[in-house]
């Protein structure tokens, strides 16, 4: 792929899986490649070394092709059990969809769900574990499950005196921070920590963020080391190699993500359903709008999606150029307020059950919207929480 370098940034071109329009991503001076904290055996095998393993894994947890539960067996190293988040091991189970204890039929391995009601490890499910491994693909949004799980991970280590391993990941979204900070009265699984919705980190940054700042029951520290990534930084685009979800398969989803999912706490579908889910918004009461699509049950990917075999009219995101999320480094708001204000039955936009306000964190976006609030006004709202969650943060860097 040719590369033209200006003004100190080289211009990567990235096709979007779908075979719709590409993207031009701003990138670091550094192209070579870039080598995840999995990849990194040589750190972490020794330390392995007689050690009875635990891994909190799923389908993104790979060294090349290879899953890593595969190259720790074939290693000889003496894996215990896995530990599956949201969308389960394989990464095959829809969004809230609940995730059973099972066998991995390739390895025999016992693997404990923590999706559902068993969101934290119970003392009995570390027995005879002396390490366990995390390794799992985020894509840097407060509402996206995997740092949840991270949280009751790492206190379920520090209540048992175990070691948490993290190999490390870009984040796709690393590249900027933005939000409303959350307000803890809207604390829950889509969001546990008083960080805005773009949190601006990947999940070995995290880790040390949740520790430092004593997130973890009774400020209790857990034992924590992180096994690195070689040349990334936040200012570095990455294509994941494997969709991190059934409903996020490319880089268009991947970062429209963070502006969109407040969606689903409202009426309009996100096109789940279809074969561009997060690439699309759009109700049956949007008329006006020429395009359209209709959701339909899709087996591992989004089973009785919302607005299910109706007609939704709305905007067709597929083509959107995502330069300008990259550029100006904020949340596009602009669908938000677009939609709200298209919406022809204001009182049932929201949900009555309020997700929205567990996805924004705060009841404000909500209020704003209904206000009539400019863009100006409700970013004027999120400070000066934010510049203060900003400079937290510099703290726990490791990719400067």
């Amino acid at each position: 792929m040719k590369k033209t370098i200006l003004s100190g940034f080289i211009l990567l071109l990235i096709g979007i899986v779908t075979g719709y329009s590409q993207i031009v991503i701003p990138l670091s001076k550094k192209n070579n490649p870039i080598i995840t904290g999995a990849q990194r055996t040589a750190q972490y095998f020794p330390y392995l070394k007689n050690k009875q393993v635990g891994l909190v894994v799923n389908q993104t947890s790979t060294i090349g092709t290879t899953h890593l539960a595969d190259t720790l067996l074939s290693a000889g190293i003496k894996v215990k059990a896995v530990f599956a988040p949201e969308h389960g091991f394989r990464g095959d189970a829809d969004a809230g969809e609940k995730v059973d204890n099972t066998i991995d039929k390739k390895t025999g391995l016992p693997i404990i769900s923590l999706y559902g009601k068993h969101y934290k490890p119970y003392p009995e499910d570390f027995n005879g574990i002396d390490v366990v491994i995390f390794d799992i693909q985020d894509v840097g949004v407060r509402f996206y499950t995997y740092i949840s799980t991270l949280h009751y991970v790492m206190e379920a280590c520090s209540e048992n005196d175990i070691e948490l391993l993290i190999l490390d990941r870009p984040n796709p979204n690393g590249f900027y921070v933005d939000g409303p900070i959350l307000d803890p009265k809207f604390k829950s699984f889509v969001g546990m920590h008083p960080v805005p919705i773009v949190h601006g980190m990947t999940i070995g940054e995290y880790a040390k963020m949740i520790n430092g700042e004593g997130w973890l029951k009774d400020g209790k520290q857990c034992k924590l080391k992180v096994i690195t990534m070689q040349n990334w930084d936040h200012n570095r685009a990455y294509t994941l190699p494997i969709k991190p979800s059934p409903n996020l398969p490319n880089n268009q989803s991947i970062y429209l993500y963070p502006s969109i999912c407040f969606f689903e706490g409202t009426e309009i579908s996100l096109a789940r359903g279809t074969l561009f889910p997060f690439q699309a918004i759009g109700a049956p009461e949007l008329t006006k709008y020429s395009f359209s699509f209709t959701p339909k049950s899709i087996p591992g990917m989004s089973k009785n999606p919302p607005q299910e075999n109706k007609t939704c009219y709305g905007i067709d995101l597929r083509n959107y150029n995502l330069s300008g999320i990259v550029k100006t480094k904020k949340l596009n708001l602009n669908w938000l307020m677009e939609m709200y204000k298209a919406y022809p039955d204001k009182e049932k936009f929201f949900l009555k059950t309020l997700f929205f306000d567990k996805l924004a964190g705060t009841d404000q976006l909500r209020k704003q919207l209904i206000a009539g609030k400019t863009e100006s006004e409700i970013r004027k709202s999120w400070e000066p929480a934010l510049t203060q969650y900003k400079e937290m943060r510099k703290k726990y860097l490791l990719y400067n």
